[in-house]
């Protein structure tokens, strides 16, 4: 009995940054506006709110059309980010695969967008030195701006 409790209390206890297993993660992103995300050149700026507070600076490097109608681009991005709490900052590279649906290949019209973020091993600086993890966006095309949700583990 007393072993199914402990259990139980362990399996309970929220995840926190210090290797004890992986930090559900979940938040909002929405471009950078005016003097947002200033400290990096970046193609597309993020600001993050939730439980990643910071910047996400983004790097095209292919994007095509296809047939379907579908829109389908990969790059890389550095997350300059925090734990909403302020306990672990620093820094990590993810690349990225977004896939969309537009009315048009000029991009207008957004039906729907998501896009997969898993971390490139051994790129966290910081609080994030040994990082790993997967984020996951979905665009809200009527508000403009991206549901986050995944996981990070830190050693």
């Amino acid at each position: 009995m007393a072993v199914a409790v402990l259990t139980m209390l362990v399996l309970a206890a929220p995840a926190s940054a210090g290797g004890n297993g992986a930090i559900q993660l979940s938040g909002l992103g929405a471009p950078a506006g005016e003097g947002e995300c200033t400290d990096r050149a970046a193609d597309f700026k993020i600001v993050l709110e939730g439980d990643l507070v910071g910047c996400v600076y983004q790097y095209f490097e292919e994007g095509e059309f296809r047939p379907s109608g579908t829109y389908i681009e990969r790059g890389y991005e550095i997350f300059d980010v925090c734990l909403s709490d302020g306990s672990t900052c620093g820094t990590f590279e993810t690349t990225y695969v977004f896939t969309a649906k537009y009315a048009d290949t000029d991009f207008s019209g957004q039906e729907w967008g998501r896009c997969q973020h898993p971390i490139v091993a051994g790129t966290g600086t910081g609080d994030f030195t040994g990082v790993t993890g997967r984020l996951d966006f979905k665009d809200n095309v009527e508000a403009g701006n991206f549901a986050m949700r995944g996981h990070i583990s830190l050693p």
